[in-house]
């Protein structure tokens, strides 16, 4: 080609440019037309599916494009039957997403045999954290840490997903109260476990801060349950504070004061510390495949900026996933790399118990 039919080219695409001539460029980010799929390794009705169900159509007005987010709930072995799923099927376009809990985390901390996933490869775009509440059934009489001998003289049963999952620290706390619980693991969500204790099959529960406001406390103002105490707001010292969505409930630290006469101490109450801060400091979590192109990536970061930044967020998710800061893009994702971080000590002790408690081998 001559110097001046390149000059002449180069000169019209200028101009055709200028006048709007050539069709601007459709850049990765854009999902018009596109349905984005939101593995939920949970049941339906559990904390978890109700975060992701509150946010998906958020997501959907605020991602360039505004593509249809559909929730895919694939419960199963606590969640690491999704996790596994997503882990192995997941592309690098962008178009799907994994929700992930403590019962995600937790197995993957623990060295879990069953485990097929790998948080290092995975980036985070939204962090939640959240609180959750234990509660009984009102035939045991109690109201109270004044009562707790009525529950340590019963033997109760407690449905729940695994001994490695999300109720975990509850399983601790149980035993740290002296209390007879009776585990019956292999729901498929926490919210299966609710449905148990309604049906009354199960005398104690807990539900995290989404699923207890939105199913539980009904059944309290029913008079169908009896919460005992919030888990409580462990910060990186290991204190604990009260949960802001629940500022009337004694923590887990002050109901066992009150009903022991002394402050919790051991290797049981240090793992109870470690596993708070690894699960329920950045409990529910949005992530992407880390290969997924960077400015993918920054549209979900930017989209999940602008849902927290909307002007009634607060109140809206007050409502329903209680009253916690919400982390986004990269924030979010070096406070995931943090809190997955476990002391090994604290790692033996748990392996230890698990075997011993539950006959479960890591």
């Amino acid at each position: 080609m001559s110097i001046l039919k390149t000059i002449t080219l180069r000169a019209a695409l200028v101009c055709a440019t200028a006048l709007g001539l050539v069709a601007a460029p459709v850049f990765a980010q854009d999902f018009s037309g596109k349905n984005i799929e939101w593995t939920i390794p949970f049941g339906v009705g559990g904390g978890t599916d109700v975060w992701a169900r509150f946010f998906a159509p958020q997501f959907s007005k605020s991602l360039p494009g505004n593509p249809n987010v559909v929730v895919l709930n694939v419960p199963g072995g606590g969640s690491i039957t999704g996790a596994n799923q997503f882990a192995a099927r997941a592309g690098s376009d962008g178009l799907e997403v994994l929700g992930t809990s403590a019962s995600t985390q937790f197995p993957a901390i623990l060295g879990d045999p069953r485990v097929r996933y790998d948080y290092a490869k995975w980036t985070a775009v939204l962090a939640s954290p959240t609180g959750g509440v234990v509660y009984v059934s009102p035939q045991y009489g109690v109201t109270g840490p004044a009562d707790i001998e009525a529950l340590r003289t019963a033997e109760i049963r407690f449905a729940a997903q695994s001994a490695t999952g999300l109720e975990m620290p509850v399983l601790l706390a149980f035993e740290m109260l002296g209390l007879n619980i009776r585990p019956v693991f292999g729901m498929e969500s926490r919210g299966a476990g609710r449905l148990a204790f309604e049906r009354g099959e199960a005398g104690i529960d807990f539900q995290t801060t989404p699923a207890y406001l939105s199913s539980v406390a009904p059944l309290v103002e029913a008079g169908k349950a009896v919460p005992l105490f919030a888990l409580g707001v462990v910060s990186a010292d290991g204190s604990v504070s009260r949960d802001p969505s629940f500022p009337d409930l004694p923590t887990f630290v002050e109901f066992f004061e009150q009903a022991t006469g002394a402050a919790p101490e051991g290797q049981s109450y240090e793992a109870w510390q470690s596993l708070m801060l690894a699960g329920f400091s950045l409990q529910k979590m949005m992530v992407l495949p880390r290969d997924v192109p960077a400015d993918i990536i920054a549209a979900y970061g930017a989209a999940a900026q602008a849902i927290v930044d909307a002007p009634d967020f607060r109140e809206r998710a007050g409502e329903e996933l209680g009253v916690y800061v919400q982390l986004v893009g990269a924030e979010a994702d070096a406070a995931l790399t943090k809190a997955l971080q476990i002391d090994p000590a604290v790692r033996e002790y748990l392996v230890n118990w698990l075997r011993e408690e539950f006959d479960v081998s890591l």
